[in-house]
């Protein structure tokens, strides 16, 4: 079967895929979002271009852009899915975990425990937004990943600087109610209806952030109903069939889904359960992508 990995790079990832392809015997190639092209019209086959020849893709990085490259980017995956190829995760749901917001609001609407959120475009609605959520509020850009960016703020003088310059910038204020936790979080990998595997990741002194891009500590973490059945639940209410799902325990014991990323990471992951992640995001695709030929 012919493969594409579609990203804006080579990075430790894409090598990853590129060697469980290998052993698998799958035909991949990389694509880079910034050489996609398309057409419309007689001689045009819409979703074709680079794209075309390929029975599955899979989705990583996206490389920074201007809005109309990003949202052109979007329409060539949209347009393929249209012309029947299998792509993973699909256009829709990236392109609603991308955006922090939007998450929050399938995750509520779809009845999963999230912290409460609030996003403001002005200081002022943001203060008001910060007293709401009780005055201790994580601060979130409203598109990133691996911790970057994330400030937690209880002190209302510190509050309104920080979003003041938010708004003179341009940028949109995202904040949650901070939730006390234990120390940790959990990211659960959902790979279709299954979590593969999950790893519970320890802050490092001094630091109230989990993630291991942050300088959290990683060690493998028993599937319990629980986590299963929220992660599940969490990557359905955002249309993923591959999905890393944070999720945190706090200290009267209950569990919060707080994010569901449709590009996940696993290098840690891998490493920390002893699982060929890659090999079996193939698996799963290339099953996937034979029972769309054959429907």
């Amino acid at each position: 079967m012919r493969v594409a990995i579609l990203s804006g790079g080579r990075g430790w990832h894409v090598q990853d895929l590129l060697r469980a392809a290998e052993g698998l015997r799958l035909q991949a190639d990389v694509l880079d979002f910034r050489h996609l092209s398309a057409g419309t019209g007689q001689g045009w086959n819409p979703g074709g271009g680079p794209l075309a020849g390929y029975q599955a893709a899979l989705v990583r990085t996206i490389p920074a852009g201007s809005l109309e490259q990003i949202i052109f980017r979007m329409d060539c995956l949209h347009a393929a899915v249209l012309r029947g190829l299998t792509i993973v995760n699909a256009p829709k749901a990236v392109e609603v975990c991308v955006d922090k917001y939007l998450t929050s609001v399938r995750l509520s609407q779809a009845g999963l425990p999230t912290p409460l959120t609030f996003v403001a475009q002005r200081t002022e609605e943001a203060m008001q937004g910060f007293d709401v959520l009780g005055g201790d509020v994580v601060v979130k850009p409203l598109f990133g990943a691996e911790g970057r960016g994330l400030q937690r703020i209880s002190d209302p003088e510190l509050a309104w600087r920080t979003f003041r310059v938010l708004e003179t910038s341009g940028q949109v204020i995202y904040l949650q109610q901070y939730l006390p936790h234990q120390g940790y979080d959990v990211r659960a990998f959902v790979l279709g209806n299954k979590v593969l595997a999950a790893m519970q990741r320890h802050a490092r002194a001094g630091d109230w952030r989990t993630n291991v891009a942050q300088g959290g500590i990683a060690v493998a973490r028993p599937v319990c109903g629980t986590i299963a059945d929220l992660a599940r639940r969490a990557a359905q209410a955002v249309d993923c069939l591959i999905a890393g799902v944070d999720l945190l325990q706090d200290r009267q014991d209950r569990w919060w889904v707080l994010e569901v990323n449709a590009v996940p990471g696993w290098k840690a992951l891998a490493a920390t359960c002893q699982i060929d992640v890659a090999q079996e995001i193939w698996r799963y695709v290339t099953r996937l992508a034979r029972s769309v030929r054959e429907v």
